[in-house]
C-alpha cells in the first residue's frame, strides 16, 4: 500500500468516531462505514441486549456470509458464460 496514494477520513459507526486510512476513495470509505452502521443498527434492533462487542461480531459473521452467498453466485455466472462461450 506505500506505492499508493493513501487517503485518511474519519467516519461514524454505531456511534463512536473511527480514523480510516486506505487507498479509496473518501467517499467509498465512507460508504463502506455507513453500511457497516447500518447493518449494526439492523442487528441491534433484533438483539437489543448485545453488548458492543457481540454486536460486531455477529454484524461481521452476517457480513462475511452475504459475501460468500455473492462469490458463490459470481462464480455460477462466470461458469455459465464460460460454457456458452466454449
Amino acid at each position: 500500500m506505500s506505492d499508493d496514494k493513501r487517503n485518511k477520513t474519519t467516519v461514524d459507526i454505531y456511534g463512536q468516531p473511527y480514523t480510516i486510512v486506505g487507498t479509496e476513495s473518501a467517499s467509498h470509505m465512507r460508504q463502506v462505514a455507513s453500511l457497516v452502521d447500518e447493518k449494526m443498527r439492523e442487528i441491534s434492533m433484533k438483539n437489543p441486549y448485545l453488548d458492543t462487542s457481540k454486536l460486531a461480531v455477529l454484524t461481521a459473521v452476517n457480513t462475511v456470509h452475504e459475501y460468500i452467498k455473492l462469490k458463490d453466485e459470481l462464480d455460477q455466472l462466470q461458469l455459465e458464460l464460460k460454457r456458452e462461450k466454449d
